[in-house]
């Protein structure tokens, strides 16, 4: 389901200047993913969200990062750790909300779920439960892109796992053969699913396999918020100009087991204790303490104000319908033949 975006400048692709209001507005965007996630954690804990759900809690600091290099013009494919890139890319909490409640306001009419959010008007192009598996379907938009002529850039999410797939060496060596428009963002959170990186990865250093096939690659403090937003607009500044495509290794950690069925025995809890320590979101509310860019009531407000967000997201989505039955097999298949030339 396409659903209505309000018209809004693209970002610059000039390094920012790191005056108070964009602190603000970064900070304002990692927590509305966080308390997002953490309300989509109680609402499936009563019964009221089903199905597999995947959370991005810890890992904010990429997603609105990257997000802040992209224009409205841009592409983004995601996995089915969506729910951060979604909001980063501005799908509205009710949307995704809804779609989590399997209504039909969802933004993809409820059919999707946790791991299927998509909206074309935004260029958002899922949400992909298949691991790997939004990487082709990114080199067919960036491919697109390049045939036309058009100045875009198509910006691919996929996790330390997907990089031992066919899909994620397919796609770069022809992007790469190709030199197609494409931004490559592996969130390597050291995990792939319960299998942490060394034991499935006998070079560990991501960046430096996929230079091998001949693209700009380079890795990023992903729990840095700046680090984060600083490599994505220099990466996308240089597909914009021609040099094909980049990939990005954002070093980031998921605060949260894999999913909701997740028992998370793998992990030692003293490791996810010591990556909470550079929580991104509090390190940056840290930071602009530290400045005095941000004082307790103004932080009491932001929060108070992302709570009223999200319950009104929640109470949409309460009473929002549900698709009818006679409806359930539209856009199973096209209404109409389509001619082609």
């Amino acid at each position: 389901m396409t659903t209505t975006r309000s018209p809004r400048a693209p970002r610059p692709a000039a390094r920012p200047n790191r005056q108070a209001a964009h602190r603000l507005a970064l900070l304002e965007s990692m927590l509305r993913v966080r308390r997002f996630e953490e309300r989509c954690v109680e609402l499936y804990s009563a019964a009221r969200i089903r199905g597999f759900m995947h959370l991005y809690i810890g890992e904010e600091a990429v997603a609105v990062g990257v997000n802040e290099a992209l224009t409205d013009d841009d592409a983004l494919v995601s996995t089915y750790r969506e729910h951060g890139h979604a909001l980063a890319r501005g799908v509205p909490a009710e949307a995704i909300m809804a779609e989590m409640f399997g209504k039909v306001t969802g933004c993809s009419r409820g059919r999707g779920g946790s791991m299927h959010l998509f909206d074309a008007g935004r260029r958002f192009y899922g949400g992909n439960a298949i691991v790997g598996g939004g990487l082709p379907l990114a080199a067919g938009l960036a491919l697109a892109d390049r045939m036309t002529a058009r100045n875009r850039v198509t910006c691919c999410f996929f996790g330390d796992g997907a990089f031992a797939e066919g899909e994620f060496h397919e796609t770069a060596n022809l992007a790469a053969l190709w030199q197609l428009p494409l931004l490559l963002v592996c969130e390597n959170n050291l995990y792939a699913m319960g299998t942490a990186l060394a034991r499935h990865q006998a070079q560990t250093d991501l960046a430096l396999r996929a230079a091998a096939y001949g693209m700009v690659s380079w890795a990023v403090d992903g729990m840095d918020v700046f680090a984060v937003e600083d490599a994505a607009r220099r990466a996308a500044e240089g597909v914009r100009a021609g040099t094909g495509p980049h990939f990005l290794e954002m070093r980031t950690y998921r605060f949260r087991a894999h999913s909701m069925y997740d028992s998370d025995r793998y992990r030692d809890k003293a490791e996810i204790e010591h990556w909470k320590e550079r929580d991104p979101v509090e390190g940056l509310a840290r930071r602009m303490r530290e400045a005095k860019e941000l004082t307790d009531r103004a932080r009491t407000a932001l929060e108070d104000r992302l709570a009223a967000e999200i319950d009104a997201a929640v109470e949409a989505a309460d009473k929002a319908p549900e698709e009818p039955v006679e409806d359930l097999l539209k856009y199973v298949t096209s209404p109409v033949e389509v001619t082609r030339p």
